[in-house]
């Protein structure tokens, strides 16, 4: 009976040992109530991180409309431009008249100025040419007063008829010099060919080398252009 209840009393502490093991081991795992709690505290946790990063990056969808260029009025209008004139409105057959007749008439009036001042120039030269050969025919005449006065001895200078004579000479060089006629220099200046014609040469100290001494006849210029050259003896 003894050994019975020792047997007895020897289960039961093993059974009370292995209980106590059993709790021993099962307490590191921690109650299920505690691992739930704390699993369902980590999903939210991490759900509202997920939440809130949604929440920061749906702004920034939020706001693409926004960031959208709005169509410039300057593209609207440049758009608006093509349109209307994308197309040439054709011309109406009485502007394009209009426009011929107007280019034609413009010609018309530079070709009609060009044939004026073309004219007017024509027009010059022939005068010039006509009045150069009108006073080349006339320097004949003056010449010979010229020589007939020369001839005139003093006493004889105060006969009306040779004073008469005298005044018409005078007149006739007044004419001549308002129509642009002018005798050119000669005695005293140097030789110019454009001027004089060298018909003699001649050794003479008294002038210098290149120096007109003596004028054989006179020569006249007519505004700018000479109508008679001077026939002169030039000092060497």
């Amino acid at each position: 009976m003894e050994n019975n209840q020792e047997k007895s009393q020897e289960e039961m502490v093993k059974e009370a040992v292995e209980e106590a093991k059993k709790s021993a081991g099962e307490l590191p795992e921690g109650e299920p109530g505690e691992d739930q709690a704390e699993e369902e505290n980590a999903k939210e946790a991490s759900e509202d991180e997920e939440v809130s990063d949604n929440e920061e990056e749906e702004p920034d969808e939020e706001q693409e409309p926004d960031e959208e260029e709005e169509p410039d009025e300057e593209d609207e209008d440049k758009k608006s431009g093509k349109k209307l004139f994308g197309k040439k409105n054709k011309k109406d057959k009485k502007d394009e008249k209009i426009e011929e007749l107007t280019d034609r008439l413009t010609r018309q009036m530079a070709e009609f100025d060009n044939f004026r001042k073309r004219t007017e120039k024509e027009k010059s030269q022939m005068y010039e040419i006509g009045a150069k050969d009108i006073i080349e025919k006339m320097l004949p005449v003056v010449d010979n007063f010229e020589r007939g006065l020369d001839a005139v001895k003093e006493e004889d200078k105060e006969d009306p008829f040779i004073q008469g004579m005298e005044m018409v000479y005078k007149q006739l060089m007044t004419v001549l010099g308002e129509l642009g006629v002018k005798p050119i220099e000669a005695v005293g200046k140097e030789f110019d060919p454009n001027l004089h014609n060298a018909v003699m040469h001649v050794e003479d100290e008294n002038f210098g080398e290149n120096i007109i001494a003596e004028e054989f006849q006179k020569g006249y210029m007519y505004r700018d252009s000479v109508v008679r050259h001077s026939m002169v003896k030039v000092a060497n």
